[in-house]
């Protein structure tokens, strides 16, 4: 059984030291600095005129921060499961902008997003917790629908490979790494509340869920082992 999203928030509500480092992103995530770095640029040359922008389970802020680096003062609204999160991540957002920084306490299945409203989405490390097909292609449509046009989304995130044979490779990778990170007993701990929690699905499958939904462009910015950064232009 899959954790419920009760169970996800409480682990989140305990982890804020983690994922407030800006500098090293998040330790259990492959290229997690160049990916954050990858993004922002990419957001940012892609929608310069952007006055707005949407972090969909921001963590304690760190993609939005690094955005913020390249497009300055901007407005931002922060959405996460957990309170604990979305308060350090209004903190930290609302020193380095001058625009407004709202947060929204939710999970990104359940939120009403208003549509034409934002010119970025960010959206880091939490797809992955999606389950059936309809909740990925709902939540990829209220993205697009949010979206103004020439607006992007950006997402970086844990993914399968579609070829199982590949996925075995890619998770011994994975796991060669955590243990090269901090030791064999750190990657028995990722990898069970990967099992417990996560269901992400592959590169080419979210792929095309970004060109079923409306999105016009469609950019690969990084893959390695099981994770990739990649993004969207609405038309």
């Amino acid at each position: 059984m899959k954790s419920t999203v009760e169970e996800i928030r409480q682990r989140f509500d305990a982890d804020v030291e983690r994922f407030s480092n800006l500098e090293t992103g998040q330790s259990a995530t492959v290229d997690a600095p160049l990916a954050m770095a990858l993004v922002a640029q990419a957001a940012a040359a892609t929608t310069p005129h952007a006055r707005h922008v949407l972090d969909v389970g921001c963590g304690a802020g760190n993609y939005t921060l690094k955005l913020l680096e390249g497009l300055p003062d901007r407005d931002v609204t922060l959405i996460d499961l957990s309170q604990p999160m979305l308060d350090r991540a209004k903190e930290r957002v609302g020193r380095a902008t001058t625009g407004s920084v709202t947060t929204i306490r939710g999970d990104i299945r359940e939120v009403e997003l208003p549509e034409g409203r934002f010119d970025i989405v960010l959206a880091a490390a939490v797809l992955h917790h999606l389950r059936t097909d309809d909740e990925w292609q709902a939540v990829f449509a209220a993205l697009h629908r949010a979206l103004r046009p020439g607006g992007s989304v950006w997402i970086f995130d844990l993914v399968e490979s579609s070829i199982p044979a590949v996925n075995g490779v890619m998770r011994q990778q994975y796991g060669e790494y955590l243990t090269r990170l901090k030791g064999e007993a750190y990657r028995d701990h990722v990898f069970a509340y990967v099992e417990r929690e996560d269901t992400p699905r592959p590169l080419t499958y979210q792929l095309d869920l970004l060109r079923h939904v409306g999105f016009a462009q469609i950019e690969v910015l990084h893959k390695h082992v099981c994770f990739a950064a990649f993004g969207a232009v609405k038309g």
